[in-house]
């Protein structure tokens, strides 16, 4: 594990997706992150058992962290929180909303009496505006946010196949949580960090809005089209399976035409002769191509487009996913025993980042209550 953030301490009393991804990556950044559960532990343990009877989002995003089981309604656990607070560098805390203050755990008065202490709460559509007392899910924000609405066929809206809301909130934080941390190194103050799913997703849906705000343009579902740009979208080969490819300039146009479609004609098209004639004639454009894809198979297809400098990518399915050639990956332990899991995407100095294990349910329990003097 790479060791920038060695002798920070985070506290987090986390479950799901977006608290956690943001405290994993402090974890494997270096810091010391201690995971604070319900005594029944994080519900993200239970959303499958599919890594030898883990759960696959619980493996991914708390690797290397300590499991602690609290019962916060319980004064003697409430005092060990505390007393792990007046020491900690980081609190994060994605409960319900008010929650954590109901408990007793306000974050602007634990600032007040531990003024280093950075507090970040996570939430669906933070904490100010007329829906921030909303419970809010993944999927509930990419309706919520617009994102459903231009992801999709023109025909059927679809739920983007990871929880984007969730890991943008996750990044987000990370983010906010180092620039806290180069600030409390120059003023000695921590700050309080409010992270929504809803505006971190937003933001990432500033290009849309802009155009939309702006330009009165309404974004189109495409599917694997782009909106914009033709040629460049998914064609069925001869095995059934598709490649993907963009075309981004006239020059790359014309090679297309002459050396993989052997049409140099097609690029004077008036229909097809600069972008903005192609995309207003995909369907005719469309008719030419596909042909052309249907004559070979899906590989073959990606070494002509290659063999051109014609930018590709195969539309993989997870078998492919899982044997393809440019994985990195990395060996985490788990409770129930080794996984191999594909790694971040960062390399520091050429080198993966080694993650530590995967806590069983309240496996430093003991640990912790005794460090900090149950």
């Amino acid at each position: 594990m790479a060791k920038d953030l060695e002798g920070v301490m985070v506290v987090s009393v986390e479950q799901a997706v977006a608290a956690p991804y943001l405290s994993g990556r402090l974890a494997e950044a270096g810091a010391r992150v201690i995971k604070v559960e319900r005594p029944e532990g994080d519900f993200a343990r239970g959303y499958d058992h599919l890594v030898h009877g883990e759960s696959a989002y619980f493996v991914w995003l708390n690797r290397g962290k300590e499991s602690i089981c609290l019962d916060l309604r319980d004064p003697a656990d409430k005092a060990l929180l505390e007393r792990m607070l007046a020491t900690a560098d980081v609190f994060i805390q994605n409960l319900a909303p008010g929650a954590i203050a109901r408990l007793g755990f306000d974050q602007a008065q634990l600032r007040s009496r531990y003024p280093r202490l950075i507090t970040v709460a996570i939430s669906g559509y933070g904490e100010d505006g007329p829906m921030k007392g909303l419970k809010a899910y993944d999927l509930l924000v990419q309706a919520e946010s617009g994102l459903s609405q231009i992801t999709g066929t023109e025909d059927s809206m679809a739920r983007v196949g990871v929880s984007v809301c969730d890991i943008a909130a996750g990044m987000t934080g990370f983010q906010a949580v180092l620039q806290a941390l180069i600030g409390r190194g120059v003023t000695g103050q921590g700050r309080h960090l409010s992270v929504s799913l809803f505006h971190a997703l937003a933001d990432w849906m500033n290009v849309p809005y802009l155009q939309y705000a702006y330009g009165g343009k309404t974004p189109v579902r495409s599917g694997l089209n782009h909106p914009t740009i033709a040629p460049y979208g998914a064609y069925r080969c001869a095995d059934g399976r598709e490649v993907l490819f963009s075309i981004q300039n006239e020059r790359e146009w014309k090679v297309f035409c002459s050396d993989l479609l052997n049409r140099p004609e097609v690029a004077h098209d008036p229909r097809f002769d600069t972008n903005s004639h192609r995309v207003k004639n995909r369907e005719a454009l469309d008719e030419v191509l596909r042909p052309m894809f249907a004559g070979a198979p899906r590989d073959e297809m990606a070494k002509r487009l290659e063999a051109a400098r014609i930018a590709y990518g195969r539309v993989s399915t997870m078998d492919d996913l899982t044997h393809h050639p440019q994985n990195r990956y990395v060996e985490v332990d788990s409770p129930t025993g080794p996984v191999r899991m594909l790694a971040t995407g960062a390399l520091v100095d050429d080198r993966v980042s080694q993650p530590g294990p995967v806590p069983a349910l309240g496996q430093h329990t003991d640990a912790v209550r005794a460090e900090f003097g149950d």
